[in-house]
């Protein structure tokens, strides 16, 4: 659905989009993080884990944040993206009820 919204505002009216998928990659994120420049939007894709080598035994637990992709993209772009998210967890909110936005979660103890 919101694939098909970004697709229809990413090419002219009346041409044919060939999508190519043999180079597509999949990796899981659960957390992200985002700064910018002047012109671009870096969005940062990754795993938060509990770190698996803790530096001293007992200390305060620590997250280890994997970064696996980087997005780099134009800010209309972004929009876009933004735009497409958002009406998909609207459809999703409506069939299954609101989504948490709490805070990161706590690593186990």
């Amino acid at each position: 659905m919101a694939d098909e919204n970004q697709t229809e505002a990413s090419h002219p009216p009346g041409m044919q989009l060939l999508v190519d998928e043999r180079d597509l990659r999949t990796h899981y994120s659960n957390a992200y993080r985002i700064h910018a420049t002047a012109d671009e939007v870096i969005v940062d894709l990754g795993f938060n884990m509990p770190d698996p080598n803790p530096r001293q035994p007992g200390a305060q637990p620590t997250l280890l944040y994997k970064i696996n992709e980087r997005l780099i993209m134009s800010y209309s772009n972004a929009k876009r993206l933004a735009q497409s998210l958002g009406t998909l967890i609207k459809r999703y909110e409506q069939q299954f009820g609101e989504l948490p936005t709490s805070g990161p979660r706590q690593p186990p103890r």
